[in-house]
């Protein structure tokens, strides 16, 4: 067993009790992450109406566009309330959006979650938008922890979860629903997580 290191506080005190908003703007080599504008619902509702984007995330498939222009709307609520900082991921020199990625601060932890177009996958954007905001997230003090979960049966998020250094540490059994499989549907998903300075724990 690993031992994190963190500071010597009262259990139910936040390790994070005035948290500095993340950036904006990030920008890697070729994608810049920005917050959401009106113009970009169009772009929204064409992955997240897709069956097969949309297999294994906890959230119905959009049959509107005005359901993109709901979830812009919880976006900018989310940088507000400091409760879930959301980016759209776009593609330089373009700005039309080809996915989306969150970081939902807890305490000492951090969970991270994405989507990226289907005509867009496979040229590592997931991985680039995630290795840089997973940056940021270590930089700030406090924070000891980036975890995840993605379905059992999403290999794809799975490899960009270990791409940018997270270390699976095991199965949650009946995690949480997948509506686009079926109503009612519970799905396990494995759970992964990035401590610096600890080593990976042995998962059989």
């Amino acid at each position: 067993m690993t031992a994190c290191h963190r500071p010597n506080l009262p259990d139910r005190t936040p390790v994070l009790p005035a948290m500095t908003a993340p950036p904006a703007t990030i920008v890697t080599e070729r994608l810049r992450l920005r917050l959401p504008r009106t113009s970009d619902d169009g772009a929204i509702f064409a992955y997240a109406s897709d069956p097969e984007v949309t297999r294994y995330l906890p959230w119905r498939r959009h049959t509107d566009v005005r359901e993109a222009a709901a979830f812009r709307k919880q976006v900018v609520e989310g940088w507000k309330s400091g409760g879930e900082f959301t980016w759209y991921i776009t593609v330089v020199p373009g700005d039309d959006p080809v996915g989306a990625i969150s970081l939902r601060v807890q305490g000492h932890a951090a969970v991270l979650g994405f989507v990226i177009s289907r005509k867009d996958w496979g040229k590592g954007y997931a991985t680039e938008a995630a290795t840089a905001v997973t940056d940021w997230a270590f930089s700030v003090d406090g924070i000891f922890r980036v975890w995840a979960t993605c379905d059992t049966g999403n290999a794809a998020s799975a490899r960009v979860l270990e791409k940018i250094g997270m270390t699976r540490e095991g199965l949650l059994r009946c995690w949480g629903p997948c509506p686009n499989l079926g109503p009612n549907v519970l799905r396990d998903h494995f759970v992964y997580a990035w401590v610096p300075g600890t080593e990976s724990p042995e998962v059989t």
